[in-house]
């Protein structure tokens, strides 16, 4: 028997946990003579009590959702692939390569062809790592931590000396011709009535991640390569037994994965910047960890906790922007939700483990 429902796992853990971070949180902003109350109802309101928060809030969880997805599919075959960050660098690449490459005539063409370009560029990333798993041995968290700052160099480089405009001193490449551009919140819900802000960066892309999430759940649970990835995962000596051959499954779920992570650069790249800028990942690899880890590497729950780190991003800028909190604080909180929904997840789950053991005792006395 379960010890533990898996309604209880999937929600009744990360809720506790989230609260916990929430009610530290709030000790925190207290200590610095700040009430708790007045900040969480800012971030609530810079979040979601506007068209324009809300745009920024579901930017961001765009870009979470990508990344999230990204390190589920690797972990579901028992692999941290904590290159995501890297592998969205080199995504931006191959978007902007695309997008550069011609004078598009519509956004219906630049996008299906943009998004090869992020995927295959994610995912030549992720092979060099996957390869060295899966044929030499070497530690897929080693090889993929170093490969965010080889991309990063990389990327660098092409900017300062490849893609940067003539006679401009900004680091960045052109800007993508207009055929290029994705529509944003605001021209999508004109029509219909419901006013963004033309400047707020929600866009097209938060669709094509949605349709990412269900066919990453059709993936993983519903076809035989999923059962592959998920079997390796469990137990490697099983999935040779059952002819599954190891070092195919592991190049690719990090194909897959970083394919995924690639996808990213149409939000921040080609929806948001129209241009390839340093530094435009910002960090978004490496939320992803906390997304899949706080999502139980399940879609539904990557998509749930994608929003909550975008609700955490824009309602701590709102948060530091009226309330002159350090912007370092907010960093303190995001942390806090991290912690205790990954690092101290066994704080929460032993005690409620034993609770229902001995619920579940009582009923059958």
């Amino acid at each position: 028997m379960n010890k533990m429902p898996k309604w209880a796992d999937a929600v009744l853990i990360p809720l506790i946990s989230i609260l916990l971070a929430f009610f530290f949180s709030g000790l925190v902003i207290w200590a610095i003579g700040k009430d708790p109350v007045v900040a969480i109802k800012t971030m609530v309101q810079g979040a979601f009590g506007s068209t324009s928060g809300i745009s920024y809030t579901l930017y961001y969880a765009t870009n979470f959702i990508f990344t999230g997805l990204a390190v589920a599919v690797a972990y579901h075959a028992r692999l941290f692939n904590i290159g995501g960050e890297g592998q969205a660098m080199l995504g931006g690449l191959g978007v902007t390569l695309v997008c550069l490459a011609i004078p598009w005539p519509h956004w219906t063409l630049a996008l299906p062809a943009a998004m090869i370009g992020g995927a295959l560029f994610g995912a030549g990333w992720a092979f060099i790592p996957a390869w060295l798993q899966a044929k030499r041995g070497s530690h897929i968290v080693i090889t993929t931590i170093m490969f965010n700052y080889i991309g990063a160099a990389l990327l660098g480089y092409l900017l300062t000396k490849v893609l940067k405009v003539k006679g401009s001193m900004l680091t960045e490449s052109a800007r993508f011709p207009e055929g290029a551009h994705l529509p944003n919140f605001s021209e999508i819900f004109a029509p219909i009535g419901i006013n963004f802000s033309p400047n707020a960066p929600a866009n097209m892309a938060f669709f094509v991640a949605l349709l990412c999430t269900f066919a990453f759940w059709i993936l993983i649970w519903k076809t035989r390569l999923g059962y592959e990835i998920r079997a390796y995962g469990q137990s490697e000596t099983a999935a040779k037994y059952a002819g599954i051959a190891p070092a195919r499954i592991v190049i690719i779920a990090m194909l897959i994965s970083g394919a995924l992570a690639g996808l990213m650069a149409i939000n921040n790249v080609m929806g948001e910047a129209e241009r390839l800028i340093d530094n435009a990942v910002e960090g978004a690899g490496f939320i992803g960890i906390a997304v899949a880890l706080m999502g139980r590497n399940h879609p539904i729950g990557i998509l749930l906790a994608s929003i909550l780190f975008g609700f955490l991003y824009q309602g701590g800028a709102e948060l530091s922007f009226w309330e002159s909190i350090p912007r370092e604080l907010v960093v303190v909180i995001q942390a806090l939700v991290i912690m205790f929904t990954g690092a101290l997840d066994n704080m929460v789950r032993m005690p409620l483990e034993k609770l229902f053991v001995a619920l579940n005792r009582k009923k059958e006395a």
